[in-house]
């Protein structure tokens, strides 16, 4: 028996919808689980706009779909309440505060932090710290992401991780790894298994014979000129923030290894301790964490690159909703769909692990960063308060200011 859904959405005025989810905006802290949690507070529990059943249900199209889960609530609150212009509306409030901050953070990077003796000790404090969110992130998707109904897909699932991360250390492109392990795991839930074993080792021979390849090319002078760094067009940062926003399986952690791959691997128009201050300025706001992504964009064009980079990124998020949020719901319950979807996300951990134990082996260099990368471990895996990140990246700052 299905439950009747609540009749009283309020019709509110564009601007009073704006208003509430800038408001909401502005409250953005302490990560996905705290805004969604606010969400689910005032809109379900309170104001009764939708079901609990029907919220979780909503929630759980959102998880399995890449973008971060707490905007696409919003844009789909704003959908039901206003339509489209509503869905538009929502979601630019809730983002608005966040974009804001990290806008005027850029460009305060950039004109004062990194020739400032203060900004630069504080930074280097902050990066470890962030190097451990980053462990941390990998541990808590893992545990979702690689975790199967049926304990014998467990296998699976790791396999799939450790073969993306093989291939991510071999400087496999990404969407190519993505797509072939997406199609593994839909073999496995199609029960052709021996087909998906068959598909795994040719996968891993492939790897090996376009590593060494890789490294062949390299080597030679040609190339060496050919990958020469220049400053990034606009349009290739909207297009580099709008493939990161369509490959966000799992949370705004997941953009981490699609954005330092265009940034810092291929672009080259940012370092990896950079990327990391980025990170660290995002876990201060009020907003979703893939917010860092303005950050980037700032570094690779400035104001117009922050501009296209947020656009890129974000749009997704806004597009699932406004055009098919009820073709989404059919496709939660394809089967196939679902697995390959369940194989991208894992694949994505290992992603994230190998990108990582790059980060780590760049930053987390003599005593003092291995001192405040190893409390930060420690911290943010005893802790579940939802300000513990933010109380992290500052206290780090501190320390770096101190004795770095």
């Amino acid at each position: 028996m299905t439950t009747p859904e609540p009749t009283n959405i309020p019709h509110e005025s564009y601007l009073q919808l704006f208003l509430r989810f800038l408001r909401f905006g502005f409250l953005a802290w302490g990560g996905p689980v705290a805004q969604i949690a606010m969400l689910r507070q005032e809109l379900v529990e309170e104001e009764r706009w939708i079901s609990s059943e029907r919220f979780n249900r909503v929630l759980a199209v959102y998880q399995v779909l890449p973008g971060p889960e707490a905007h696409e609530l919003c844009v789909y609150f704003g959908m039901i309440s206003r339509g489209r212009i509503g869905a538009l509306l929502a979601g630019l409030g809730f983002m608005t505060p966040g974009f804001l901050l990290m806008f005027a953070l850029s460009w305060f990077y950039v004109t004062y932090g990194i020739n400032s003796p203060i900004f630069q000790s504080v930074f280097l404090g902050m990066q470890p710290a962030v190097a451990a969110l980053i462990v941390r992130a990998v541990h808590r998707i893992g545990g979702h992401a690689l975790h199967a109904n049926a304990v014998h897909q467990n296998k699976w699932l790791w396999g799939i991780a450790f073969l993306a991360g093989f291939a991510q250390l071999l400087h496999v492109n990404f969407l190519i790894t993505l797509l072939i392990v997406g199609f593994i795991y839909a073999l496995v839930g199609l029960e052709k298994t021996r087909l998906a074993l068959t598909l795994i080792i040719a996968s891993v021979f492939g790897i090996m014979y376009y590593a060494f390849a890789f490294t062949a090319a390299s080597s030679s002078p040609a190339t060496a000129s050919a990958i020469a760094t220049s400053a990034p067009s606009t349009l290739s940062l909207l297009l580099s923030g709008l493939r990161a926003g369509l490959l966000t399986f799992g949370g705004a952690y997941t953009a981490i290894p699609f954005i330092q791959h265009d940034a810092v691997e291929v672009g080259r128009w940012m370092t990896n301790p950079q990327f990391l201050d980025g990170l660290a300025l995002s876990g201060l706001l009020p907003a979703p964490l893939i917010i860092f992504s303005t950050f980037v964009g700032y570094i690779g064009g400035g104001a117009l690159g922050a501009i296209a980079m947020t656009v890129g990124i974000f749009t997704p998020a806004f597009a699932f909703t406004i055009i098919g949020h009820d073709y989404l719901e059919k496709l939660i319950e394809n089967k196939s769909a679902h697995a390959f979807l369940d194989g991208v996300t894992a694949g994505v951990v290992g992603l994230i692990a190998a990108t990582a134990l790059g980060i780590l082996s760049e930053t987390v260099i003599g005593l003092n960063a291995w001192i405040i990368f190893s409390l930060a471990v420690i911290t943010l895996f005893a802790s579940k308060s939802k300000w513990t990140v933010a109380w992290v990246v500052v206290a780090a700052g501190l320390f770096g200011l101190l004795f770095l």
